[in-house]
């Protein structure tokens, strides 16, 4: 790789980590550059010299998702703002780069619907902690809408007692920091949970849900991390039978979609799930997705 380019992406790295506080961002931006200036290599670019135009050329061949492109896209601008401030570059070739726009209107990411959740949860054994803890975990991402990630690093200060009320901290992405009150049969879940791991009396710094050494029956000291949550979700939903599209996110729609059903603003569910904007809380928002038979029965064509 050309000096000048090796320099500038080992540079990046260092900005990205001081910068971008999310682990799986930065893999996603180092990834996007090391695509990036291996393209440069190809056609015997060298960074000073990169125009907008190139970066059009680039994104024209790029075989990627119109999602993908864009968080590329953002990968490049962050990157040459740093070449510019190093005076290595003059301009920032990918401030003016546009894409082609995409509306989303819904997720990707599909519901599960409470008769599911029913029949995931009725087979877990509750005679073994393990199948306590994943129950409890279950019930946490049921009834909050919480993200896998924010669930695994509950600590067992996390969850406790205000006033008359228990209550749930969740450390988001982003660095946001929520209270979640927890209702009456999540915290029962939750409190024959700690009585078999023996919790209730743990130090306050330590993980509410751990890893499991399943053949014991016994839980370790290290903390789960989310692909742990994710991965005894897949395996839960094995053993139901139920579709292996449904993820642990599947949670987090089955949430908003059951209050927006309600009739429950917008507002308030945004303010539940941790939102930022309104129009990602309305991604989730699954009540008006289906299209009726008696819908398509109108339609007054003949074959």
């Amino acid at each position: 790789m050309n000096p000048i380019r090796l320099a500038g992406f080992t540079r990046s790295l260092t900005f990205f980590s001081g910068k971008l506080p999310n682990s799986n961002t930065r893999a996603a931006y180092n990834h996007a550059l090391r695509r990036f200036l291996a393209w440069c290599d190809l056609q015997g670019r060298d960074l000073p010299r990169i125009t907008p135009g190139d970066v059009g050329d680039y994104f024209r061949q790029h075989t990627g998702s119109t999602p993908t492109k864009k968080q590329h896209l953002a990968a490049l601008r962050k990157f040459f703002n740093l070449l510019v401030e190093r005076h290595i570059c003059l301009l920032n070739p990918a401030a003016v780069a546009e894409l082609e726009r995409m509306t989303v209107v819904e997720g990707k990411t599909p519901q599960i619907t409470p008769a599911q959740i029913s029949e995931l949860v009725n087979p877990i054994r509750l005679d073994t902690v393990t199948g306590l803890r994943d129950r409890a975990i279950i019930a946490v991402l049921s009834f909050t809408g919480a993200r896998a990630g924010a669930v695994a690093k509950l600590r067992r200060e996390d969850f406790y007692e205000a006033d008359t009320q228990h209550m749930l901290h969740f450390d988001e992405k982003g660095g946001k920091s929520r209270e979640i009150p927890v209702r009456y049969d999540l915290q029962r879940i939750l409190l024959e949970y700690m009585e078999a791991a023996t919790l209730r009396d743990a130090p306050r710094k330590s993980p509410l849900f751990r890893t499991a050494v399943r053949r014991e029956n016994r839980l370790t000291d290290k903390s789960i991390t989310a692909n742990d949550v994710c991965r005894m979700i897949k395996r839960r939903l094995r053993r139901a039978g139920l579709p292996d599209n449904l993820s642990a996110h599947s949670f987090r729609v089955a949430v908003a979609t059951d209050l927006f059903d309600q009739g429950v603003d917008t507002k308030d569910v945004q303010h539940l799930l941790g939102h930022a904007d309104p129009r990602t809380t309305r991604l989730y928002d699954r009540t008006d997705r289906k299209v009726t038979r008696n819908l398509v029965e109108r339609i007054r064509i003949t074959i």
